[in-house]
């Protein structure tokens, strides 16, 4: 099924349709992410800009053994943004198929999981980035990139940033796609699943520091009491964990932080012009997937993805709070300026009668702390330090 689920946008009298296809496939053949431009005035069809690639044309190589020719989804299900003036927009796209396992698509595979700068008019590709390189985890880009015009070491630059499920930023000129600061290749772990062929890399940008938690470890359980403290470490102990971008395996579920709906989404930033500061909503949202064999009769995957919800014990969340958070970011500098944990978390839960109003009611005090505020923002990176 394809429908369209966002406004669409236009540019220069273009309008510019992107699509939402069905995104639980059993079959590895799917209607391709293509995003198409329209005359405004008379209806005509001006361009179509493929994704995946078809043959000859730029990125088809990024798909091996042929996978660009059947391979669907990747596509512009959410919002995309335009600089009039420059006649230029940008387009988000998302995971292709299927959302937890490559084996028959190998390779990066462009245009997925990127964002693209493409001429109004023309459909032509003038830059793009690939976020997440042979994506697993379903870290679609997911929200309009935020333009602003700001002024960066004395120096006007017309910037765009670009928020993702990952908890990341990532900032360029908008122009010419340049990385305002720098984004690392940083080295990930690799798959285990039969077939499969996970990118060694992934981009990291260095500022601005992550916006959310980024990945499952033993020290960001819960620890409200003793007993809750043990309870998370059984529970946590049965998944599969590590690093942003531990990819899923056969044997047990690997936990995902943040997960599908976690890190920012569809609602994007709020934006102030004249500061040149972010508002970044987010939440953990952290998921559970786990590799399983479909029926051959019925699919020709290797391997589905089998996704939960990941629970802690007695009704808890098993990471610590905050749970959700509002982030501002100084895009003149790339600094965090303030964080600000979003709601109470679950201070009705009997479990917690007799601590959670001390405990959530000095976190949030604490968190108005522009110091502390900045140290719990930049409490994301740990995943990345281990």
């Amino acid at each position: 099924m394809m429908q369209v689920t966002s406004p669409l946008t236009q540019c220069r009298g273009v309008i510019v349709v992107g699509s939402s296809i069905f995104d639980g496939p059993t079959m590895k053949e799917m209607p391709p992410g293509d995003v198409r431009g329209y005359d405004a005035k008379t209806g005509k069809l001006l361009w179509t800009f493929h994704n995946p690639p078809q043959k000859g044309e730029f990125g088809y190589d990024t798909w091996k053994d042929g996978a660009a020719e059947y391979t669907g989804n990747a596509n512009n299900w959410t919002v995309s943004s335009a600089d009039e003036e420059l006649g230029l927009v940008y387009i988000p796209f998302g995971t292709p198929t299927n959302d937890w396992y490559g084996g028959h698509r190998k390779g990066n595979g462009l245009f997925a999981e990127s964002l693209v700068c493409i001429d109004a008019r023309t459909g032509e590709r003038k830059w793009h980035f690939q976020t997440t390189h042979h994506g697993v985890w379903d870290y679609d880009l997911p929200a309009a990139p935020a333009l602003l015009d700001v002024t960066i070491d004395g120096k006007p630059r017309k910037i765009l940033a670009q928020v993702s499920k990952q908890g990341f930023m990532y900032v360029f000129d908008r122009v010419t796609g340049e990385p305002i600061w720098p984004i690392e290749e940083k080295a990930v772990p690799q798959s285990t699943a039969e077939g499969e062929e996970t990118s060694p890399t992934q981009p990291h940008p260095t500022k601005p520091a992550p916006f959310e938690l980024q990945g499952s470890f033993e020290k960001d359980l819960i620890d409200f009491t003793p007993e809750l403290r043990a309870q998370a470490l059984e529970i946590f102990n049965r998944y599969n964990t590590g690093p942003l971008f531990t990819p899923p395996i056969e044997e047990k579920p690997t936990i995902y932080n943040p997960g599908w709906a976690g890190g920012a989404n569809w609602m994007g930033v709020g934006v102030d012009p004249e500061t040149g500061i972010v508002y970044v909503p987010s939440q953990q949202g952290p998921i559970s997937i786990q590799l399983q064999r479909p029926d051959a009769a019925r699919s020709n995957f290797t391997f589905m993805g089998s996704n939960n919800p990941v629970q802690g014990p007695q009704g808890l969340p098993l990471f610590k709070p905050p749970f959700g958070r509002m982030t501002a970011i100084d895009l003149k500098t790339g600094d965090v300026a303030w964080m600000q944990p979003i709601g109470d978390g679950p201070i009705d839960n009997p479990e917690l009668k007799g601590v959670a109003a001390v405990l959530f009611d000095e976190f949030h005090e604490r968190s108005l702390d522009a110091d502390l505020g900045l140290a719990l923002a930049l409490d994301a990176q740990r995943g990345l330090r281990e």
